[in-house]
């Protein structure tokens, strides 16, 4: 089982969910992953909702500010990765030209973080643990797996992710042709960029989390039961089959069938 107690800095520990109705996406993905979700107070950000699976903590959600949904934000999943400090990695982020939103902030006894937006405007969490290292468990069935940043620029994402965080780059070809980048961080594989094209329209650069499944189709098939959509694919690739999936407020996420680490 991929049980964590620690992650290594520049690893991805964690993710959550910004909804703009909690209620029916607890629902959604208790339904689709196996979820329990659990409210907890959170001060004055009001409730955070814990998601867990048989007992593990695999991702929180919280309600979408009254304001951002009346300037029509849409909900949206948002990738962690471990730092040693967070104010030192967001400052290091505008210094290689990303920009921090807003400064780093303690998140009671948990850790403490920031959120930082790259050259292209792909939103990231930098998480600084305390009592809270990340997700209790990873890559098993209903658990975050993979992180991908769809973006139109792969190599200077590259550039500039080296640099914030140390990962390891490496650029897949095909007929001289880059189609995919894997990054590692400190030797393991850590996630990937994805080159935009013309098919994603005027989409954004953002960061996809992937959950995965024993059966892609089974999860496909149950998501559009529970009033989501298939986004893109469903394809089959070299290391598995995949498909982008949205949930029904609308938040973008893909499921993998295949094999992964430990």
């Amino acid at each position: 089982m991929g049980k964590r107690e620690h992650y290594e800095p520049g690893t991805f520990c964690w993710l959550d969910l910004t909804t703009t109705d909690p209620e029916a996406a607890k629902a959604f993905y208790g339904e689709l992953f196996g979820w329990e979700a659990e409210d907890t107070p959170a001060g004055e950000a009001g409730t955070y909702t814990m998601l867990r699976l048989d007992g593990d903590e695999v991702g929180g959600l919280y309600g979408m500010e009254a304001e951002r949904r009346e300037q029509g934000a849409t909900p949206y999943w948002l990738s962690y990765v471990s730092v040693e400090s967070a104010d030192a990695a967001a400052a290091r982020a505008g210094e290689l030209g990303g920009i921090a939103r807003g400064d780093a902030f303690d998140v009671m006894e948990a850790g403490r973080m920031a959120i930082i937006a790259d050259k292209e405007g792909a939103v990231l969490a930098l998480w600084e643990p305390r009592d809270h290292a990340g997700a209790d468990r990873v890559n098993d069935v209903g658990c975050m797996g993979w992180n991908e940043l769809q973006t139109r620029d792969p190599g200077a994402a590259g550039d500039f992710y080296r640099e914030l965080l140390g990962w390891e780059i490496e650029p897949i070809e095909d007929d001289g042709r880059l189609v995919y980048t894997t990054i590692k961080n400190k030797g393991s594989q850590n996630g990937g960029f994805m080159p935009m094209t013309e098919q994603h329209g005027d989409a954004p650069p953002h960061w996809l989390p992937y959950f995965t499944v024993s059966s892609r189709d089974g999860a496909v098939e149950k998501a559009r039961e529970l009033g989501g959509a298939l986004l893109t694919g469903p394809m089959d690739l070299p290391a598995g089959r995949i498909a982008v999936l949205g949930d029904p407020q609308g938040a973008a996420f893909a499921v993998f069938e295949g094999e992964t680490d430990d």
